[in-house]
């Protein structure tokens, strides 16, 4: 009962917090095996999503099979710009701990495994905010 309290509590308290998340909006991915996305960050049930929106390669866009994939899953604030959560990776459809650290327009995307000991990252540019 008393876990159903905060949670209720905690929703009341963060909900108008993260409607005006900064981190909502469309960004660009940087390229991953000659292709780059832009990805829509959103609230989900889970916190913070984001969705392929779009694709790109060489020969410009292009209808990737992952439009509409979840990329960014479940993300929650965890301080002032940074972010934990899930990151998926079509490229080798794997799925590894995620942390966003933005700043302004540009925003770090980590995905780790082993504990946080390996992680690769990329830098993404807003295209929209919402």
């Amino acid at each position: 009962m008393k876990l159903t309290i905060r949670a209720m509590l905690f929703c009341l308290i963060a909900g108008p917090v993260w409607a005006d998340d900064p981190v909502i909006g469309i960004w660009q991915t940087e390229p991953d095996e000659g292709a780059y996305a832009h990805i829509e960050l959103a609230h989900c049930t889970g916190g913070i999503c984001g969705t392929m929106v779009r694709s790109f390669n060489d020969s410009g866009e292009y209808q990737s099979s992952n439009l509409g994939s979840r990329i960014v899953r479940d993300m929650v604030p965890v301080r002032a710009g940074k972010y934990r959560g899930k990151v998926w990776r079509p490229s080798n459809n794997k799925l590894y701990v995620g942390k966003i650290a933005l700043e302004g327009d540009q925003l770090e995307l980590k995905g780790c495994v082993a504990g946080g000991l390996i992680c690769s990252s990329q830098t993404w540019q807003r295209v929209v905010s919402e």
